[in-house]
């Protein structure tokens, strides 16, 4: 068994925390673990304050970095965990919409989670991910 660490530059970090990325290799199958992605940008400016549904599209593209910096995409995606502060069922179309313009074919397993806060005030979304591929050794 193999385990690699990667906080790509792309993304905002905290490796005082956590890591962005983690895969871990057994025979010729990955795994790779995706820490939360949220509604920041590489330098940590939140992008679209107070409003869902931009901070979804930027959580989503978090994850495609985040899959992109250890040669996976998002259709490796086998489980999605999604926390939503103060879920109501509004957001489920703004979820529902984004979940499918970034897996069009093929949905991956996942769990909606409302949460009164998360780890910055200002965030309403996070997406933590699994993917799973097969590499040739």
């Amino acid at each position: 068994m193999k385990k690699q660490f990667t906080n790509p530059e792309a993304l905002p970090s905290w490796p005082d925390f956590f890591t962005n990325v983690v895969t871990v290799t057994v025979n010729n199958i990955e795994t790779i673990y995706i820490s939360g992605q949220i509604g920041l940008d590489q330098h940590k400016n939140l992008v679209g304050e107070g409003t869902l549904a931009d901070q979804t599209t930027q959580a989503f593209k978090n994850l495609s970095i985040a899959l992109t910096s250890v040669g996976s995409n998002l259709g490796d995606v086998v489980k999605l965990t999604i926390f939503v502060v103060n879920y109501n069922s509004d957001n489920l179309a703004v979820i529902g919409e984004a979940i499918s313009h970034y897996f069009p074919n093929q949905k991956p397993a996942c769990s909606l989670v409302g949460v009164k806060f998360l780890a910055l005030e200002q965030l309403l979304i996070e997406v933590e991910a699994i993917a799973v591929k097969q590499i040739s050794v």
